[in-house]
């Protein structure tokens, strides 16, 4: 196993306060977002690295035993060890995360075999005995993967679906932000592999489409008619939203195809459910389909009067 420089990852010093850390990694996730580089195939393995690395420095906790380890390990390298000669063991995490809870891998989107790396995994999950007996169970037992549907409401609020084993219920917590794709494990709970041991079952959020808005990461898309008259002399609209209507303000002149902003509107961050996205709102312009005899006569003046 060999040892993961964290500090170097987020490229902050190891005296980085908390506020550096953070802004470091916000600038990493954003520019490395699959959503953002669809053609950088390797995007997706640089989040996952800086995901794993926030999460140990982002957590006072674990960066000070991190920090307590590295002094260690930077010791041994001082004195000529070798790597393979260093003892992982005083470090090893007491046991494996919680059964029933949700993987670190699975609320990053990063799947069953495409979550924390060994190092991760044994200083601060399962490690020792256990996370060896974890991983041989992961490797003796298929996972079950079952599909569960949840609408963008419950998506953007978090939700719960109940199933049902044998004379068993389980509830399980769907956190605010999944989206597509996203994966929750419930440990041990999956068939049993040809050792005995249970394997672990996996729900996979697939998400119903939404009649009023798109979705593309954490933003959503809306399209708004707007009357031809507040287009033209400006006024107040009601724009729909997942926590309920607000009003926006239309200036004069706006046009058909022009998109507004609405900020923090949008949905919770999957990691950071106190981030959200925001929603665009993008005006369609309502013609009026019939005139009466004197608005038509109105409209007819008004068209001289731009002619001259």
């Amino acid at each position: 196993m060999e040892y993961r420089d964290y500090y170097k990852t987020l490229g902050v010093p190891r005296s980085a306060s908390n506020k550096e850390i953070k802004k470091a990694y916000r600038k990493l996730a954003r520019k490395y977002h699959p959503d953002l580089k669809p053609d950088d195939k390797g995007a997706e393995q640089k989040l996952k690295i800086i995901n794993e690395a926030y999460e140990v420095l982002g957590d006072a906790e674990k960066r000070a035993k991190y920090d307590r380890l590295g002094a260690s390990w930077y010791h041994h390298q001082a004195r000529g060890g070798r790597t393979g000669g260093f003892d992982w063991s005083n470090w090893a995490a007491g046991g494996q995360p919680g059964a029933g809870g949700i993987d670190y891998g699975d609320l990053f989107g990063q799947g069953a075999a495409g979550g924390f790396s060994d190092f991760f995994n044994t200083i601060f999950g399962a490690a020792g005995p256990a996370g060896a007996a974890r991983g041989a169970r992961r490797a003796a037992s298929k996972p079950l993967i079952q599909e569960v549907s949840i609408t963008l409401a419950e998506a953007a609020r978090g939700t719960k679906r109940r199933l049902i084993k044998g004379k068993r219920t389980l509830d399980v917590k769907i956190p605010p932000g999944a989206k597509a794709g996203t994966r929750v494990r419930i440990s041990g709970e999956g068939p049993r592999g040809p050792d005995g041991r249970p394997g672990d079952l996996y729900l996979k959020v697939r998400m119903e489409p939404d009649k009023r808005f798109e979705r593309r990461g954490d933003d959503l898309y809306l399209k708004l008619s707007v009357d031809l008259f507040i287009a033209v002399l400006g006024g107040e609209v009601t724009v729909p939203t997942l926590s309920g209507s607000v009003s926006l303000s239309i200036p004069p002149g706006s046009q058909g195809g022009q998109t507004m902003r609405l900020r923090g509107k949008g949905m919770p961050n999957l990691k950071q459910p106190g981030k959200r996205g925001d929603i665009f709102v993008r005006l369609q312009l309502q013609v009026p389909p019939k005139l009466a005899p004197q608005e038509k006569k109105l409209w007819e003046q008004l068209a001289r009067l731009r002619k001259g």
